[in-house]
């Protein structure tokens, strides 16, 4: 079985419970299962989030919107993936990120198809508008029996250096459409200045009765550059934030 897995949980340090924060009538985590559900490829999608109480909410929400949930670690979000993969009989999965609210579903049936073709243990998108990771269950886990560390907010090095160097087919995704490929867009909901350029969008689309599809939404933003300057600034804040914590995993 093939799955995509929606990482999410309630804690955050920057925008705290941001996937219950709403836009008009739904959570913003309701705005991405919306539109993973257009994937072509997907035999089911996984809620993948933690045991803690403040979660509960995340569990009720997949449940609304019918799709599947895991919950597990709060800190490892590999044994949190595997325990899904075990519980869903899934044998590939791809990861999409729960801040990443205009995930678009061809990206992740891109890779899947990238995985259909070469059999890749481990498919590294990241540099696109929204990273994604496409990975195999037995690499996923090999990974988690050699690991020392249960801080995987960045799961990279995981599969490529370490214990792990050699041991996987590694490939970038495959010739993804220049649609995805990040420019001077900001899509990931870390600030309360990213919570109003996606607002800003979505009441767009929804006052005007248009498809939110990703290729609709680039083209109105880049009509629009003021919808882009709400929260670009943010950017650079959010490259430190992640320089930071790599260098914090590497020490």
């Amino acid at each position: 079985m093939k799955a995509i897995f929606i990482s999410v949980r309630s804690a955050s340090s920057r925008l705290p419970n941001k996937a219950l924060k709403k836009i008009n009538d739904k959570t913003t985590i309701e705005y991405l299962i919306d539109r993973l559900k257009k994937s072509k490829k997907a035999d089911t999608i996984v809620l993948c989030t933690t045991k803690s109480q403040e979660d509960d909410k995340l569990c009720e929400i997949a449940i609304k919107n019918n799709i599947n949930f895991f919950r597990g670690s709060a800190p490892d979000k590999l044994k949190r993936w595997l325990g899904a993969t075990t519980q869903y009989n899934v044998r590939f999965f791809v990861n999409v990120d729960g801040d990443d609210l205009f995930f678009d579903a061809g990206l992740a049936d891109h890779c899947f198809d990238q995985y259909d073709l070469t059999k890749t243990d481990f498919i590294d998108g990241r540099g696109l508008y929204n990273d994604v990771y496409g990975m195999t269950t037995e690499s996923l886990k090999k990974v988690c029996e050699l690991k020392n560390n249960s801080d995987t907010e960045f799961i990279q090095p995981y599969f490529k250096s370490g214990a792990s160097k050699g041991l996987f087919k590694m490939a970038k995704i495959n010739q993804p459409p220049e649609k995805y490929k990040k420019q001077d867009i900001r899509m990931t909901l870390d600030y309360e200045e990213d919570y109003a350029f996606f607002s800003t969008v979505i009441n767009h689309f929804q006052s005007s009765n248009t498809e939110m599809s990703f290729d609709n939404i680039l083209t109105y933003i880049e009509n629009n550059p003021e919808v882009k300057a709400i929260n670009w600034h943010r950017e650079q804040d959010w490259k430190l934030n992640q320089s930071n914590s790599i260098n914090k995993l590497k020490a």
